[in-house]
């Protein structure tokens, strides 16, 4: 359990984020958090600039999700899907109830969002994104997905209260080892 003074935020950052007691109530918080559209260039916020400024896109959800998630008991985990090079990779918070996964997300589209806890292996949960998973002229290019990367390996001061953008996160997420979905002629046969 992570406690108020183990994150650095404060009583009122802290309750906002303790009465979420489920990834069902987690998942509506962060979908009541208005888009981040990154109008003046790519950003990536803390926890407490998130909860601050009131937008997100789907890491800086994803963190606020893990940190919630953290104070309820259970790890702070993140997962990347990787995608093809010309488009956009996602990043979702895990949470496991017995030996299944389930995911909280914040996306534009609510088919990329929450995931229930019933996938046997991180490889079916990222699999339940791949069909919905398309770029703009509706190609498929989900491609791979990360390990699952434990946020308690990182000082909560550079994901959690840091006020300046969290790109060294961000790096360590990307360039982490990743398991493949699809193999090249797969990919190259999809429709």
């Amino acid at each position: 359990v992570a406690r108020r003074q183990d994150l650095g935020l404060s009583a009122r950052e802290f309750a906002a984020l303790a009465r979420l007691r489920t990834p069902v109530r987690i998942q509506a918080f962060v979908n009541a958090i208005p888009a981040n559209h990154e109008p003046d260039g790519e950003t990536l916020h803390s926890v407490r600039e998130v909860l601050r400024r009131r937008v997100a896109h789907c890491m800086e959800g994803a963190l606020v999700a893990a940190c919630a998630l953290w104070i309820q008991g259970e790890p702070p985990l993140l997962l990347h899907l990787d995608c093809a090079p010309h488009d956009h990779p996602h990043v979702i918070a895990l949470y496991r109830r017995g030996s299944a996964w389930g995911a909280v997300s914040k996306s534009n589209g609510a088919w990329l969002r929450f995931r229930e806890p019933v996938y046997r292996n991180l490889r079916e949960l990222a699999m339940s994104y791949f069909h919905e998973f398309f770029d703009r002229a509706g190609h498929k290019t989900l491609r791979a997905y990360g390990l699952p990367f434990d946020l308690r390996r990182v000082d909560p001061g550079q994901w959690v209260t840091s006020p300046l953008p969290c790109w060294e996160l961000h790096d360590r997420l990307a360039a982490g080892a990743h398991r493949a979905l699809l193999t090249a002629a797969q990919a190259r046969a999809l429709s």
